[in-house]
């Protein structure tokens, strides 16, 4: 039995030897204490070794046909090390494409290998129990940080140096690891994979999809001119889903041209439907055609409709998928 292992980049993976050099999956493993007794031998693997920061889309579904293979050859689960300050993101993506029963669990560290307290080798032996477990099996991507396990639909990093940064504000660690045993608490339900026969490499690049983030005052005119250049747009609004009433209209022409998409800058809770009824509240927003992005934060949404325009879906497919994949 093996798990396979592939090595990103990120702080888990600094020497502190020259400068741009980084430690490699197997002197990240050698690392780790305890790693003999899980039963599994860890297969690991480089692959695109930069920051997380630097990950492109393509890069991250290079690694998941990476993972499938190294499933389809027999490995009971899939380990991935990268940087923390695109994991949320990643481990997202992957969720949305990833078909197998096999676990998919990403982790990485807040603290670098020489530093007092490093917290990389304990997250990832907690991710090598977790792809091990027959517990994780079904539940997609999952980030194993800090002795807790995360649905990848609700993580965020919630702070900036913390070696627990880890948290999912609407639900809630889905399990953690006691004592060297996965125990899930709460299994995330399944939804249904985007781009589930591969992706088109030259439509990944096309599907570009802008964030704007509503602030005080907000007059619009960073977004004149975006649906020359851009397939979608995600708007993070205010509170429940609110923007400036001055706004609105310039959402609404949007919406006419592209999918525009509306989330909560607030970092959990919900999109309302139908509470508000101003302009620029979200019942009005939703008359003008934005789509409701539900309980997904910005940045998620962003990956989301980015894979559904590489895939080629219409208004009405980005609409459908967003109810599902925002519930």
């Amino acid at each position: 039995m093996n798990i396979a292992l592939f090595a990103l980049g990120g702080t888990i993976s600094v020497s502190g030897r020259a400068k741009g050099e980084r430690l490699t999956g197997a002197e990240i493993t050698a690392a780790v204490p305890g790693l003999d007794g899980l039963g599994a031998a860890l297969d690991a693997q480089d692959i695109h070794a930069v920051p997380s920061g630097s990950l492109t889309f393509a890069q991250v579904l290079d690694v998941v046909e990476a993972a499938s293979r190294a499933v389809a050859e027999g490995a009971v689960g899939v380990v991935v090390t990268q940087g923390t300050d695109t994991l949320e993101e990643t481990a997202f993506l992957v969720d949305l494409v990833w078909r197998h029963e096999a676990p998919f669990v990403l982790t990485g560290a807040m603290r670098q290998p020489g530093m007092a307290g490093a917290d990389g080798p304990a997250n990832v032996l907690a991710a090598a129990r977790v792809a091990a477990s027959p517990a994780a099996r079904g539940l997609g991507a999952l980030v194993a940080f800090n002795d807790e396990v995360h649905a990848a639909r609700w993580v965020r990093k919630s702070h900036s140096t913390s070696t627990a940064t880890f948290a999912s504000p609407n639900a809630g660690p889905t399990g953690h690891v006691i004592e060297g045993e996965v125990r899930i608490l709460a299994a995330p339900p399944r939804r249904t994979a985007i781009l589930q026969a591969g992706f088109d490499r030259a439509r990944l690049d096309a599907a570009r999809v802008a964030l704007h983030c509503v602030t005080l005052d907000d007059d619009g005119t960073q977004l004149e001119g975006l649906a020359d250049t851009y397939g979608g747009l995600v708007v993070a609004g205010f509170g429940v889903g609110h923007v400036p009433a001055s706004l609105a209209p310039v959402l609404g022409a949007l919406a006419d041209r592209i999918p525009v998409v509306l989330t909560s800058r607030t970092g959990s809770g919900p999109v309302l439907r139908h509470t508000y009824t101003a302009p620029g509240w979200e019942t009005d927003l939703q008359r003008r055609g934005l789509i409701n992005g539900g309980l997904l934060d910005p940045y998620k949404a962003r990956v989301l409709l980015r894979l559904l325009l590489t895939a080629g879906a219409g208004r009405d497919e980005v609409a459908a998928a967003f109810a599902e994949h925002g519930h």
